[in-house]
C-alpha cells in the first residue's frame, strides 16, 4: 500500500528548525538551511532502485523500491539511489527522473566495479580487477601476459603511460568507468574494492580485488580512483577495514577477523591508507567482526572502528557510508531503526539500503529529538555531504540547475548517453582480456614478417622492468585476411602461436554457471553458446535449479549416464559473488575433469572467472588437451578464449532473434 505525500504525516516538514551555525568567511550557505529535522536526516540515507523505469521490470522487488514508494521518498527528502539493471540509455533517462522527483542534487551511484556495462547494457564491460593486479606478479612457465599495442589514452588529451604497466591500466580502467557513469547520470562509483584478497576461499570478494597481496592492492585501487574521480565522479573505498581475509559472506552471515590489530596494520590496511593518501571521496564499512578492536559490534556499528579507526587513526576527512544495511549479517541481529542509529552513532555519514527507510528516518530523528545525537553530529554529516556534492557539479557546458543535476559535458540533449563508449574504451576491454588470458598446451611459433618491439615504438612507455613486453603465450586470435586479432583490432606485431583446437562434433557443451535464470554474461547468443553450436556441440546447462548432474561416487562425479554421448567441452563460470556463499570449491571439478580425461570425453576446457579453480584443474591437463582461462565472464572474454580454442565466431553472434 502507498501513501499520498500531501498527506502522509511522514513527508510533512516539521516545525522546528535546525539549529544554524555560523559559516565561516565566504563559505558557501549549507545546503539544508531551512530544512526540517526529518528532511536533512532523510538527506543521508541512500535507498535502492531499479534501473528500469516500469516496476513490473525489477528485478530484485525484495530491495528496489516501486515508484510511488521511491517518489515519495524523495520528495520527503532521502539524498541518494542506488541503481541496479537496465541499459545504460535506460540508466540515463532514470537518473534524469530521480533527479527530477527530489528536486535537489541527489547522490546517484551503482556498485559498477567492472565498469558501468558490468550493471548496464551497452556500457563498457571490463575484466574483474584481479586480474590486472595479477599481471604484476611472476607468470608461470608458458603463462606468460601478452604485451598490449601502446595505449591510446582516455578523455580528451589525456596521454596514458604504457598500458602493459598495471598501474597505468588501472588508472585507464577507473577513467573509462568515471566517464561512462558520469555521462549516463550518476556522480559516485561505489568503487575500488580494497579488500585484500588473500583467502583464495572467499566467496563474497575473489576476484573483485584488486590485489592479494597488500602493495598491489594498494597502489592498483589508487590508481583506479585517481582514474576515475578525475572523471567528475565521487569513489568509494570498500570494505573498511578488509574483507579479504574470510570464508564466509557478510550478505548470509557475520563473518569474523580474528587478527591483531599489527596484523591489519601490515595487510588489511595498507589498501585503505593509499586510497585516503590518493583523495578518495567516501569510505564503505564492512559488516563483519573484529575482536582486537570490538568484540561485540560489526566494524558497521562499531565507534571503536569508525570514529577510532578510520577517523582518528588514518585521518579520513570524508564521507563514511555502510555496507548495504539490508544484509543478513546486519539484520540478524538488528532491526531497522536500531542498526541505523547505531551506524550513525558509530560514525557513519550515510545510511545505506536501510531495511525500512521510515523506520531509519524515525529512530534517528527520535534520538537527535531527545539529545541522544547531538544536532552538531548531524550537521558534520551533512557538511560532508554538501562537500560531496560540491565536488561533482556539473563541468562547464553541463547542466546549471544544481550542483550533481544534469548531463555530463559533451552529453547532448536529444542523446543522454552522447558518446557512450569511445573507441579508445573499446579497445581498453579487449585489451585486458587479451593480456589476462591464459592458454593451455604446446604452441607452434609462425614468426611474422616483421615484429617491431612495442616498447621502442611508444613514446609513453615508461622504463619500469614490468612494463616491458613478455613473449606471449595466448596471443591474440588472427583474422584470416590481413593477420589482425579478430575483431579488427591491429596486429601487435608478435608471433602468431597455434594452440590445440576443440575437436569438432558432434559432442556436448556442458556449462557449468550459478543460475540460468540471472545470468547477464549469458544472453542467447552468446559465444559460448553459438560457437559450440557451429561445431556440432549440443549445449546443457547446470545450475542450482538444474536436475543434479553428480553421482554418489566420488571418484566419478559426474553422472555421464544422464548427459548425451560424445565428447565433451566443458565451461565453468565459477567466482565469488554475494550471496553465493562459496568461491566454487564445494564442487568437485578436479575429479570431473579426471574421470572425463579417464573415459576419453574431455574435448577441451574452458574456466571463466576463478584463477584458484583453473591453477587447480591446470596441472591435471595433458599438454595436448585444448584449455584456456580468463577473468573474464563477459561475452568478450568468451569470444577471444573461444577463438583461441580454434572455435570460429558465429554468424549471428551477440545479436538477438525472436
Amino acid at each position: 500500500m502507498t501513501t499520498d505525500p500531501k498527506t502522509d504525516p511522514k513527508t510533512e516538514q516539521l516545525t522546528d528548525q535546525p539549529t544554524d551555525q555560523p559559516a565561516g568567511p565566504g563559505a558557501p550557505e549549507p545546503d539544508w538551511h531551512g530544512l526540517s529535522l526529518r528532511q536533512q536526516v532523510a538527506s543521508l540515507l541512500v535507498v535502492r532502485a531499479s534501473g528500469h523505469a516500469s516496476d513490473s521490470q525489477r528485478r530484485y522487488p525484495r530491495w528496489e523500491l516501486p515508484n510511488a514508494d521511491l517518489k515519495r521518498l524523495l520528495q520527503a527528502g532521502v539524498g541518494g539511489v542506488i541503481l541496479l539493471g537496465g541499459s545504460a540509455q535506460e540508466l540515463a533517462l532514470r537518473c534524469r527522473q530521480l533527479q527530477a522527483w527530489a528536486g535537489k542534487p541527489l547522490l546517484l551511484c551503482a556498485d559498477v566495479e567492472e565498469g558501468v556495462g558490468q550493471r548496464f547494457e551497452g556500457a563498457s564491460w571490463l575484466v574483474p580487477p584481479l586480474a590486472i593486479g595479477r599481471l604484476l606478479q611472476p607468470h608461470p612457465p608458458g603463462s606468460q601476459a601478452i604485451a598490449a599495442a601502446p595505449s591510446t589514452g582516455l578523455g580528451a588529451g589525456a596521454a596514458a603511460p604504457s598500458s602493459t604497466y598495471p598501474e597505468a591500466l588501472a588508472e585507464r580502467y577507473g577513467r573509462c568507468t568515471g566517464r561512462q557513469a558520469r555521462l549516463l547520470g550518476l556522480n559516485w562509483v561505489l568503487g575500488p574494492v580494497c579488500d585484500v584478497n588473500n583467502n583464495p576461499a572467499n566467496p563474497v570478494i575473489n576476484v573483485r580485488a584488486w590485489g592479494e597481496d597488500p602493495a598491489t592492492a594498494a597502489s592498483l585501487a589508487a590508481a583506479f580512483l585517481r582514474g576515475a574521480q578525475a572523471e567528475g565522479v565521487l569513489c568509494c573505498a570498500k570494505h573498511f577495514p578488509g574483507h579479504g581475509d574470510t570464508s564466509s559472506d557478510s550478505h548470509l552471515e557475520l563473518p569474523s577477523l580474528p587478527h591483531s590489530r599489527e596484523r591489519l596494520e601490515a595487510v588489511e590496511l595498507p589498501p585503505f591508507r593509499a586510497a585516503i593518501a590518493a583523495g578518495v571521496a567516501s569510505v564503505m564499512t564492512a559488516h563483519l567482526l573484529l575482536e582486537a578492536l570490538d568484540g561485540e559490534r560489526p566494524a558497521t556499528l562499531s565507534p571503536a572502528v569508525l570514529d577510532g579507526l578510520l577517523r582518528r587513526d588514518l585521518g579520513f576527512e570524508g564521507l563514511v557510508v555502510t555496507d548495504a544495511l539490508v544484509m543478513e549479517a546486519i539484520t540478524a541481529h538488528h532491526g531497522p531503526g536500531e542498526a541505523a542509529l547505531l551506524a550513525f552513532t558509530a560514525g557513519a555519514d550515510l545510511i545505506l539500503m536501510p531495511a525500512d527507510a521510515d523506520a531509519a528516518i524515525d529512530a534517528l530523528v527520535a534520538a537527535i529529538d531527545s539529545g541522544a545525537i547531538g544536532r552538531q553530529r548531524l550537521e558534520a554529516s551533512l557538511e560532508r555531504r554538501q562537500r560531496a556534492l560540491a565536488a561533482v557539479a556539473p563541468p562547464a557546458g553541463g547542466s546549471s540547475v544544481s550542483p550533481g543535476i544534469g548531463p555530463a559535458a559533451g552529453a547532448q540533449s536529444n542523446d543522454p548517453t552522447g558518446e557512450l563508449v569511445s573507441d579508445a574504451e573499446a579497445a581498453l576491454a579487449r585489451e585486458l582480456v587479451e593480456l589476462s588470458l591464459v592458454c593451455h598446451g604446446p604452441a607452434r611459433r609462425h614468426p611474422p614478417a616483421s615484429q617491431p618491439s612495442p616498447a621502442s615504438t611508444d613514446p609513453t612507455a615508461p622504463s619500469h622492468p614490468s612494463a616491458q613486453p613478455q613473449p606471449p603465450s595466448c596471443p591474440p586470435a588472427l583474422g584470416p585476411n590481413n593477420g589482425s586479432p579478430a575483431g579488427g583490432s591491429p596486429s601487435l606485431g608478435f608471433p602468431s602461436l597455434d594452440f590445440p583446437s576443440v575437436p569438432p562434433g558432434p559432442g556436448l557443451n556442458l556449462i557449468r554457471l550459478d543460475s540460468s535464470l540471472a545470468c547477464p554474461f549469458l544472453p542467447a547468443m552468446a559465444p559460448a553458446l553459438v560457437r559450440p553450436a557451429g561445431a556440432g556441440y549440443q549445449s546443457c546447462l547446470v545450475d542450482s535449479r538444474s536436475p543434479s548432474p553428480w553421482s554418489s561416487d566420488p571418484q566419478a562425479p559426474l553422472a555421464l549416464e544422464r548427459l548425451p554421448a560424445g565428447p565433451v567441452l566443458l565451461q565453468l563460470f565459477v567466482r565469488g559473488n554475494p550471496f553465493r556463499g562459496s568461491a566454487g570449491s564445494e564442487e568437485p571439478w578436479p575429479a570431473v575433469v579426471t574421470q572425463l580425461l579417464a573415459s576419453g570425453r574431455l574435448a577441451a576446457l574452458a574456466v571463466y572467472g576463478s584463477p584458484y579453480l583453473w591453477e587447480s584443474l591446470r596441472p591435471l591437463l595433458p599438454s595436448s588437451l585444448p584449455a584456456a582461462y580468463s577473468p573474464g565472464q563477459m561475452p568478450l572474454a568468451q569470444a577471444l578464449l573461444l577463438d583461441r580454442l580454434g572455435l570460429a565466431a558465429a554468424a549471428l553472434e551477440g545479436g538477438f532473434t525472436d
